[in-house]
C-alpha cells in the first residue's frame, strides 16, 4: 500500500472533497416548500440560511478547528456568515436557528463584535419570544409550519447547542443552563426506556410519540449532539452524569443494531428499510468521539470505524455524500419515514464530516 492510499490519508482526501461539496449544492427546483411567510423554502443551496445549512456550517466550523483554525475555512466560514447577515436574517424559529451554531463557534475564536451583537439578540430572542411546550420545552415550529405542542428529537441539535456553544462561550450561564434544561426535557419525552433508542417526537396534543418509530437520523441528532455538548460547555455535574448515562443506554442499542456493511437503516429496527448515510455518520461521530472522551471502550471504537468507513465510501468524487434521506417531517406511521427520497444535502456534508474527523483522530492515535 503507498503512502496515497492509507486510510488516513484517504479519510483526509474526502474532507477536502466534502467541503467541495458542500460549496457546489444549489436548489434544482426538485422540492416546492413555501415559508409561511410566502418566501420560498430552499433546503439544499449553500448559500440559504435554513437548518441544513447550518447543521453545514458547524461540520465546516469543526473542520477549521480540527485543523488549528486552517485560514481558508475561517475565510469560508465568515464570509458565508456575512452574506447571510447582509442579506438580512429571516424570522426566528427552531430551523433558522441552526447556522447561530457555527456562528458561535466562529465567534468564540474571532470576538468580532459585530458578530457578538447577531448572536445576543438571537439568544435574547430565543429565550424571551420562542414558543414553548407545556414543562418549557422548545415547541419545533419551522420555517412552513407552527408544530403546536410538540417537541421534536431535532431541536436539540438546532437550538440547544448553540445555546450551549454561546453561553459558554460568552459567559452568559443562563444560555448554558436552558441547553441542559431542554435536553432534560426532551429525554423525558423522547427517550424510549424499554430499547434506550429514540422517538422522532412527542405531542402533548394526544400525549404520544406519533409513529412511536425508531428514526435513524432522529437518533443521530441525540448520539452527536450529546458528545458535543460535553464539550461545548461546562455542565452541572448531576446533569452531565445523567446525559452521559443516556448516551450510553443509547450507545448499548445501536450496536446491534449496526448492518455488516458499517451501515444503520432509516428505521433502525427493520433492517430492509433503506441504509441511511447521514444517521450513520452521526453515530460514527457520536461513538468514536464518545470512546475518545471516555465514555465508551473499545466496542463503540470499533463500530465508530466501521461507519466511518462506510460513510466514506458513500462520497463520490466530486465531495457529494451519497445515500442521505431529505429533509423529514413528523411521521404519523412507519411507512411516511420508508418514503423519504434520497438528495444530497448539507447536514450530509457535514455530518460526514465530523464523521472523518473523528476517524482521522482515532487513525493517528491508534497504535
Amino acid at each position: 500500500m503507498t503512502i496515497a492510499q492509507t486510510p488516513l490519508t484517504r479519510m483526509r482526501a474526502a474532507l477536502d472533497r466534502l467541503v467541495t461539496g458542500l460549496t457546489a449544492l444549489s436548489d434544482e427546483g426538485k422540492f416546492d416548500e413555501p415559508n409561511l411567510d410566502g418566501t420560498s423554502g430552499d433546503y439544499i443551496s449553500f448559500d440559504s440560511w435554513e437548518w441544513p445549512q447550518g447543521v453545514g456550517l458547524f461540520g465546516l466550523a469543526q473542520l477549521w478547528k480540527a485543523r488549528d483554525y486552517d485560514p481558508a475555512l475561517g475565510h469560508l466560514i465568515g464570509d458565508w456568515y456575512d452574506r447571510g447577515i447582509g442579506r438580512g436574517l429571516p424570522p426566528l424559529n427552531i430551523n433558522t436557528t441552526a447556522p447561530m451554531l457555527g456562528l458561535a463557534v466562529y465567534w468564540a475564536k474571532t470576538r468580532r463584535a459585530d458578530h457578538q451583537a447577531v448572536l445576543d439578540d438571537w439568544a435574547d430572542q430565543l429565550m424571551t419570544t420562542a414558543a414553548r411546550t407545556p414543562w418549557g420545552g422548545f415547541q419545533h415550529d419551522v420555517s412552513d409550519k407552527l408544530n403546536d405542542g410538540e417537541l421534536w428529537d431535532d431541536t436539540l441539535y438546532m437550538v440547544a447547542l448553540f445555546l450551549a456553544a454561546y453561553g459558554q462561550a460568552s459567559g452568559r450561564r443562563d444560555l448554558v443552563d436552558e441547553a441542559e434544561r431542554q435536553f432534560l426535557v426532551h429525554t423525558q419525552f423522547l427517550a424510549d426506556r424499554a430499547t434506550g433508542l429514540w422517538f422522532h417526537g412527542w405531542t402533548f396534543q394526544g400525549r404520544h410519540n406519533f409513529a412511536a418509530a425508531p428514526w435513524a437520523r432522529g437518533n443521530a441528532w441525540i448520539t452527536a449532539g450529546l458528545v458535543d455538548l460535553f464539550e461545548l460547555a461546562d455542565l452541572t455535574p448531576s446533569v452531565r452524569t445523567f446525559l452521559s448515562e443516556t448516551l450510553k443506554d443509547q450507545a448499548t442499542a445501536l450496536l446491534p443494531l449496526q448492518r455488516p456493511d458499517g451501515l444503520w437503516t432509516t428505521l433502525l429496527d427493520e433492517p430492509d428499510s433503506t441504509p441511511e448515510t447521514s444517521a450513520t455518520a452521526g453515530f460514527a461521530y457520536g461513538l468514536l468521539k464518545g470512546a475518545r472522551l471516555g465514555f465508551g471502550g473499545a466496542d463503540w471504537r470499533a463500530a465508530g470505524m466501521r461507519a466511518a468507513n462506510a460513510v466514506l465510501d458513500q462520497i463520490d468524487n466530486g465531495g457529494i455524500v451519497q445515500g442521505v434521506s431529505y429533509g423529514t417531517r413528523m411521521g404519523h406511521d412507519r411507512q411516511h419515514y420508508r418514503d423519504i427520497p434520497i438528495q444530497p444535502t448539507a447536514y450530509g456534508q457535514s455530518l460526514a464530516m465530523l464523521a472523518l474527523i473523528e476517524g482521522c483522530r482515532t487513525l493517528e492515535t491508534t497504535p
